[in-house]
């Protein structure tokens, strides 16, 4: 069983979409991984889903922005996560809150679909992989 922090992404497209993210959402529902998040990953997603957009998109699917949050706190594992030291995703930084999670979870994935995070590779022994190259991996 992987301990693993999902990017904002994987939960949005998880939820909304067939395909890898749902694989990733479905088998930590199933308790074959343990996800782990932090305040600053639910207040990101609080954020987003608070986009019209995303207001719209799913509520087309029967899904409301409570819905999303409450899977979220059922399924997840939320840490105190400690600030890094110093700026890692150079390209966006406010993408360093995934890492510093991942570190304070003890995490043995991340899991994204943000570029700038999977330019990395890894941070800290922890490899940074898509959906599909973590399903793969397993």
């Amino acid at each position: 069983m992987k301990r693993v922090v999902c990017d904002t992404n994987v939960i949005l497209s998880g939820m909304l979409w067939n395909g890898a993210p749902r694989q990733v959402l479905a088998r930590i529902e199933q308790g074959k991984h343990n996800l782990f998040t932090s305040r600053v990953l639910l207040e990101e997603l609080d954020r987003v889903l608070r986009y019209s957009k995303f207001i719209t998109i799913f509520g087309k699917a029967g899904l409301g922005r409570r819905d999303v949050l409450r899977w979220m706190v059922r399924n997840s594992t939320i840490v105190m996560a400690k600030p890094l030291d110093r700026p890692v995703v150079l390209a966006d930084p406010s993408d360093d809150c995934v890492l510093a999670c991942a570190v304070s979870a003890s995490a043995e994935a991340v899991v994204s679909g943000d570029k700038h995070l999977l330019a990395i590779h890894s941070f800290r022994g922890i490899p940074i992989l898509t959906t599909g190259r973590f399903l793969a991996v397993r």
